[in-house]
This record gives structure tokens, sequence and C-alpha cells, in this order.
């Protein structure tokens, strides 16, 4: 791209200096929309140029790329503090996004606010309600005739609401945010934790809970603590076996899952060319696995091209021209740097049972047997939000053609879910599909399925040892199938389809042979594969809705009676009192992700009825007290029973409670249901080690105290059968500890202190009952 002041000299000798200010003619130059479903709706590069150039002059010093687009958004550019890890910013996001799990929960709020319309450019996406079972068209029809209440309160909340509708068997959220609405430079919020997949566009994508949604539809300011930017420098090119998500794979295993909390991941080097648009979405994606703010690669020629072949080339255009805004500044400063040789990187698999135990395919076979785990491979898994494209495709069914030429097809039963109806109807086309159902595959709805537990599986018994492989982003504990001795991992796409063909984790692509059906040996080449189709997309049926321009007409019926969505009830104000004799409903021992708090799978047919996805808060969390999942002891009663059950007990009683939490809780996914249900069920703080973003904000969101041990040894000294008083509470201050007195049934006392990292606005949140109560009383 030219400097800009070239282009000021070039505009100022076109048409004359004194008529024309160069801004607003770069202006006019670069009317470009959004996407094309917002005509109207305009891409504002010369606004992020100048609050970038605003925050340069202040902080006079380089900026990365993730810094030029957080601060290009800020509300107040030349008054806002900025310190990475420590002040918490106000922004302006472009648009936000909603699966439809998540959507239901969020337009439940919005119309609670009493606002006729959404401030920016939002949609749904219907992505998350279809259980695979049969196959893609059965599993689809079923899913409409099932889930039609909700899709129908989705669809009209959206036209009534000015929101954009993808309907069932449009794809999955984030492929479709790809191909339709990232663009380089842009600030999009959406409620699921793999938003960050946009980031392979260039864009901040950041995953978050619907009162955030909210917030943003509302035209508030949306509040993000200042991330920090952790840099990852590739060097080298990848070929043969490694992919892209080799790349996220070795990362995970470097950071943890909590290594990236409170940072934007931002990849750069020279590397970085040798990577796919897509394939750069896919180590967006699974940034969420290491508990990043999200991940962004800087613009480039790639995704250039996918914006051409998506029909978005005036947004690549115009990109081009504001290219110095969307790549890193030479000599800018990260945080922490990590260096990933790319000629050098090996192909992996992660898991069990965690996304960042990371392996070499080379390795894991001798790992297995060591472990203990299942070396058989009953199920292989290709597709999700994560590892979707025409490129993933393409791969796996080069590995299928050699697998077929040989007489072969897989040992494991084997499943492929395309990204979007766009890639399903071009892969038909193309002839990837009938390749993967020919060597024994099932081609499923264009939805999130097994990945996130909407899987009928049939050919294990609960409880039964197995092994499965995955392309998929997570494998946390009976997350695909509800069955906690399934041993998953997560690898690439090509990875998985050859595993699938050998049936063994014992077998490397790389050196070992199969055998044909006619008895000779061979072995499998790296798989090559174009990373766009050669002819254009085959864009498929039409799913999406418009919202009409006109909607003074259009209704949201919520029956009282239904099951399935329930409108919310205002929670209680904070009464102006310390917290006295809190009961302790659980004290988590390890790993408690959102999936443990609120589990998904048959769950999420309540994410719209606040009362009945209750009965699954916490049924998977570990209770330190016996060992076991959903059994706590009633303090009342002493008796052991599900935690729900106890909770709504003591919520019938009056006794407020409190969940003790080990470290990283409530990783996992956006779903803000993990701090609604505590909420709703009479909680009034979680204490933990520490937090992951996402849950904390939602917490604090709905009014609750997410609250962390100034000495994490603490944790040792609460019991189960402990009460707990919070202190300080009137006097509730950014950066002042709050005191907690530990009461033990003996008559003996303790006392600790505990962190939190609310600012005033969030404490304003904790004062009126959550953050929608405290937008109600701005407005009136």
């Amino acid at each position: 791209m030219a400097p800009y002041s070239l282009l000021v000299t070039r505009l100022q000798k076109a048409l004359g200096v004194r008529q024309y200010h160069v801004a607003s003619v770069l202006c006019q130059r670069a009317k470009v929309a959004m996407s094309h479903f917002e005509p109207n709706e305009y891409i504002h590069y010369d606004l992020l140029e100048k609050n970038i150039n605003i925050v340069r002059k202040r902080l006079n010093r380089p900026l990365t790329l993730s810094e030029k687009i957080v601060y290009g958004h800020l509300d107040d550019p030349a008054g806002q503090e900025i310190e990475r890890g420590k002040s918490y910013l106000r922004l302006r996001p472009d648009r936000v996004a909603m699966q439809d799990a998540t959507a239901q929960m969020a337009m439940l709020q919005f119309i609670s606010s009493g606002l006729p319309k959404v401030a920016v450019p939002s949609t749904i996406h219907c992505d998350h309600l279809i259980e695979a079972q049969l196959g893609g068209e059965k599993d689809l029809r079923r899913a409409k005739d099932i889930n039609q209440e909700v899709y129908n309160f989705l669809a009209t909340a959206g036209a009534k609401y000015g929101v954009g509708f993808w309907k069932p068997g449009s794809g999955i959220i984030h492929q479709i945010i790809l191909e339709n609405y990232a663009y380089p430079g842009v600030l999009l919020i959406g409620t699921d934790s793999h938003t960050p997949n946009g980031g392979g566009l260039g864009g901040i994508c950041i995953g978050v809970g619907g009162a955030d949604a909210v917030d943003v539809m509302a035209g508030i300011p949306w509040e993000l603590k200042c991330p920090k930017v952790i840099g990852v420098k590739l060097t080298g090119s990848l070929s043969g076996w490694t992919s892209p998500k080799d790349v996220i794979l070795k990362v995970a295993g470097i950071l943890t899952v909590k290594g990236g909390t409170g940072a934007i991941v931002e990849y750069h080097g020279p590397g970085v060319d040798s990577i796919s648009c897509t394939g750069m979405a896919t180590i967006c994606n699974m940034g969420a696995e290491i508990g990043a703010t999200t991940s962004v690669f800087p613009y480039n020629h790639r995704m250039k091209k996918y914006l051409s072949k998506t029909g978005r080339a005036d947004i690549a255009n115009l990109a081009d021209e504001f290219k110095d805004h969307l790549v890193p500044d030479p000599g800018c400063h990260y945080d922490q740097l990590i260096e990933v040789n790319l000629s050098e990187l090996k192909p992996h698999i992660n898991g069990p049972f965690t996304p960042d135990l990371a392996h070499p395919v080379a390795e894991v076979g001798k790992v297995a047997e060591k472990e203990g785990w299942p070396l058989d491979i009953r199920v292989g898994l290709i597709g999700s939000c994560t590892n979707s494209s025409y490129e993933d495709m393409g791969r796996s069914a080069a590995v299928a053609k050699q697998a077929l030429a040989h007489g072969l097809k897989c040992k494991s039963q084997f499943t492929i879910t395309p990204g979007s109806e766009q890639i399903r109807a071009t892969i038909e086309r193309d002839g990837y599909a009938q390749i993967l159902r020919d060597l024994g595959g099932i081609v499923l709805a264009n939805a999130c399925g097994p990945c996130i537990g909407q899987w009928d599986r049939k050919d294990i018994k609960k409880g039964e040892k197995n092994t499965i492989v995955t392309s998929y982003n997570r494998n946390f504990t009976g997350r695909n199938d509800a069955n906690p001795e399934t041993h998953a991992f997560v690898t690439s796409p090509e990875i998985v389809t050859a595993l699938a063909i050998a049936g063994t984790l014992k077998f490397n692509p790389e050196t070992d042979y199969l055998t044909g059906t006619d008895g000779k040996k061979f072995k499998l080449e790296a798989p090559d594969a174009d990373e766009l189709p050669k002819a254009e997309f085959d864009p498929g049926q039409d799913t999406y809705q418009h919202p009409p321009k006109d909607s003074s007409g259009q209704h949201v019926d919520v029956s009282p009676t239904s099951q399935r969505l329930q409108l919310l009830e205002p929670f209680d104000k904070w009464d102006g009192r310390d917290l006295e004799d809190l009961q302790i409903l659980i004290k988590v021992k390890g790993k408690c992700t959102t999936d443990h708090i609120s589990a998904a799978g048959p769950w999420l047919k309540f994410r719209g009825h606040l009362d009945n996805i209750s009965n699954n808060l916490l049924i998977g969390a570990i209770n330190i007290e016996n060992g076991k999942a959903n059994s706590v002891r009633n303090a009342v009663t002493q008796e052991f029973g599900p935690v729900p059950d106890t909770a709504r007990y003591y919520k019938k009683h009056g006794i407020r409670w409190v969940v003790i939490g080990d470290e990283n809780y409530g990783e996992g996914s956006s779903r803000e249901h993990a701090a609604l249900e505590p909420r709703h069920l009479g909680a009034r703080a979680i204490i933990t080690k520490s937090f992951a973003r996402i849950h904390e904000t939602n917490l604090k969101k709905q009014g609750l105290l997410p609250l962390t041990f100034a000495d994490p040894a603490d944790y040792n000294k609460i019991h189960p059968v402990d009460k707990l008083t919070i202190q300080g509470l009137k006097d509730f201050t950014p950066g002042k500890p709050l005191k907690c007195i530990i009461k033990h049934p003996n008559g003996t006392q303790e006392t600790i202190l505990l962190n939190h990292t609310f600012n005033e606005t969030q404490i304003e949140w904790f004062r009126a009952g959550s953050a929608l109560n405290r937008m109600k009383e701005l407005q009136q």
C-alpha cells in the first residue's frame, strides 16, 4: 500500500487542497459495505485510522496488530486509560453474532431491556440444536420438528428487533461469519467461545456471554480488560502431513489451557504466508482452548484471495489501501514471544480429556500403551467449526482416495460435518463428499453435532472405555457423547482420516504401511488439495432471513406454559449488607469447565428456559468431599443428593450459598447459563484460585461475586461443612480485597482475603443485581 502521505499528495493534486478534506475523500472512495446482507452498513477504515493515530501519538511507540484493531475501536481514544492487563477499555464493536443456543437467552435479555431495535448489525445462527443421528437431511428434518418453537422464537425476535436470521441447515456460525461477515480490522463479538475463528481473516473476534452481546446491541460501549499480547512468530513453511491444526496443537501444549488468559495471541513472521486463510482461522479458533481473549493474523495475500473467492473483492481492495493499519508495526513489543518453526513441526494429536496434552502423532501410540488408553479407534469424526473448510475436506478426500485405490475402507466408524451449506454444496459438486462416503463415511448436517455433544451415539454403552479421534477443538470428559470413559483426541482432519482407515492410535501415516486387499503393502502419501475451489463456490440453498424494514406488526410470543422458553424476571438487588453465613454448596476438585457447570448435549433444548436448564447445575463437577459428581451434602438434612436439588432446597429455605473452585474455573464455552443458573438458584459468590476470562465476566454480569483467594493455599482452609461471611461490600471499591471469615463447625474461625477484578461499572452491576438491571436504571 502507498503511504498515507502519498495518498494525500495524489488526492490534493487530483482534487485541489482548498476544496476537499482528505479524510472525507478517502471515506467516500472507501464506501464499501460490511457484507452483502447489509448494503447500507459500511466499513469505517477511516475512523480506525484516525483512532490509531490518536493512540499512537499518546503512547509514542509502535503498536501490535491487536492493539491497532482494539484501540482503533475505542469509544474515547483521546481520553481512555490504556495499560495492558490493567485498565478496562470501553469499545465500540462493529457487529454481533449469536448461535441459537445462546441467542435464546441473549434475545430474552434484549427483550427485557425494552429497546426497539439493535444498534449494530447482528445475526442469529441456527447450528447448535441439530443432533447427529442418521445423517444430514434426516437429522435436519428432525431438528426442525423438535425445535420448531425455539426456531420460531428466534426468527420472529430477529425480525422484530432487526437481527438477521440464518435458518437451521445454514451451517456453523463461525464458518458463516468467515464466509460473509469477517474482514481485516473488524471488531466482532459473538456469543460463542470459538468466535476467534474470524482472526483468520485479520479481525479481532471475541467470544462473550449473552449479556455482553446485549450491551453492544443496545448501543452501550462494551468493556474489555485491556489485553496483553502474546506473539507467536512463525518461521519456515508447512509441508507434508503437517497442517495448520498442528500449529495450535503445539502452541496449546506450550501455553496450556490457561496460558493465554487475558491476552490476545498474535501470529506473525515469514511462516504466515505458507498458511491458507481458512488454516489461519483453524489456528485462531482453537486459541479458545488456551484461554486467549482471541487470536489474530496480519492481513496478507491469502486473505485477499479468500475474500475475492467469497465475493468480497471490494473489501480486499479497500483493505489493500489501508494495509499499514492491518499489520503490526515494526519493532512492536509483545508481552511474551513464542517461536514455531513450521518446517520442523510434526503432526500432533492432543488428549485425552484436555486439549493441551500434546503428543506428536508418531509417539501417541506408545504413550497410550503406557497409560492404558484404548488403542482401537471406535469413531473418527472430521468437520466442526475448527476444521470444515474446503481445503480440510479436500485433504481428507486425498487420503481417502489412496485407501480406496487399494480396496480399503475405514476400520473405524467415520463421520463428516460440513461447516456450511456453501461448503456442503461445493464438496458435493466437486466429488469430495462422495469419496468420503465411499470410504465408509456418513455426511452429517451442517451443524455443530458431536463436537458439542449433539450425538445420539449407539455403538457403545455409557461407561464403556473407548477411543475416538476428531478434528474438533475440545475433548473434555464426556463432552462429545456424555460418556466419561470416552478418550477423545483432537488432531487434523487428514490425520483423523488416516487413523480411521488404520483403526488404531499406533498408526503413523508418515512411516507406517497399510495392506491393500491385494495383500500388497503401501504407504499413504502426504495429502495435497486446493485451498479454494477452482470454480466459484456453490452457495447451495438460500437459508438467510433478512429482517424486514418495517417490523411494527411483528409479534414475539413466549407461552407461559412453554418448557423450552421462559421470559426473564429481574434478579434481586444487593441489600446493602455483607454476606453472612453463606453455605457451601460444593467445593469443586480439579478441572471445572462450563461443561461441568452447565452441560450441553441433551440440555441444549432448555437454553431458553432458565428454571428448567438450572436442573443441570454443576452436575459434572467433582465434589472434593466424596470424589463424586452430582452428589453433595445438604447441610440441613445431612443427606447427600444431586447438586441442583440441594441448591433448590437452599433457595426454598432462604439459605444463600457459594461455590468453592480450583484453577481456571469456567474454562471452555462462553455459555452464560453457567452464570445464570447459580444466580437463579441462590448463589451469591464463586470463590476460586483463578477464573477463565469469559466466565468471570458472565458472573459479574449476573450480579454474582467472582472472587479469588489472595493466597491460593487458602483453598485448603475451607471445608464443605464450613460457613463463610464476606465482609467489605459496603466499601466495595476497585482493587481493594474483601475479607472472608471461615466459620468451622467446631466454633473456630479463620480470616482470609479475597481478591477481585471489579471496576466501578461492574460494582454498579453487583449493586443493581445484574448488568441488565443497571441498564434499566440508567434508562429511567
